[in-house]
């Protein structure tokens, strides 16, 4: 079990940070993570890698957190998303990934889910409704908002970055 742990656990920490903005948050998540497949790791097939068995444990792990936390949303009033020009191509090329990593953090609770749950980890919307107890739409609706707030926030650095 120790090799696993050592194997896996920087990808798992990783996963849950995408999804939780506090480090120590993090880090229990990712040994709640370990927890359950110790405890669970009779009911692993051996069907698909076994990083992505314990991926989608940590996935759940870190989707009820965040529900237990209670959502923390913000209004669209308090982004002028309706204005905000697509970056281009060059743009995000410009952004470095830790950078943009940065920027996925600072989306609200819900948001940040969404975007990497649909963009980062590929699950459709109705898998994802299904998760997190919204509709598709919703789901749709909420990645929506999550992509407009990420263009503002690369348009911002980028101006920003040019004076």
């Amino acid at each position: 079990m120790g090799e696993l742990y050592t194997r896996y656990a920087a990808m798992i920490y990783t996963l849950c940070r995408r999804y939780v903005r506090d480090d120590e948050e993090a880090r229990d998540l990712m040994h709640e993570t370990f927890l359950a497949a110790f405890d669970k790791i009779e009911t692993y097939s051996g069907k698909g890698a076994l990083s992505g068995w314990l991926a989608r444990i940590a996935v759940n792990r870190a989707i009820n957190y965040l529900k237990r936390a209670h959502w923390k949303i913000i209004s669209l009033g308090e982004w002028a998303v309706n204005e905000v020009a697509e970056p281009t191509k060059e743009d995000v090329n410009a952004v470095s990934q830790e950078k943009l990593l940065d920027f996925i953090s600072q989306l609200p609770d819900l948001r940040r889910t969404v975007f990497n749950l649909y963009c980062i980890d590929g699950y459709s919307h109705r898998e994802i409704g299904q998760m997190l107890g919204i509709s598709e739409k919703g789901s749709a609706g909420v990645l929506s908002k999550a992509r407009r707030q990420l263009q503002e926030l690369i348009k911002r650095y980028l101006k920003e970055k040019e004076q």
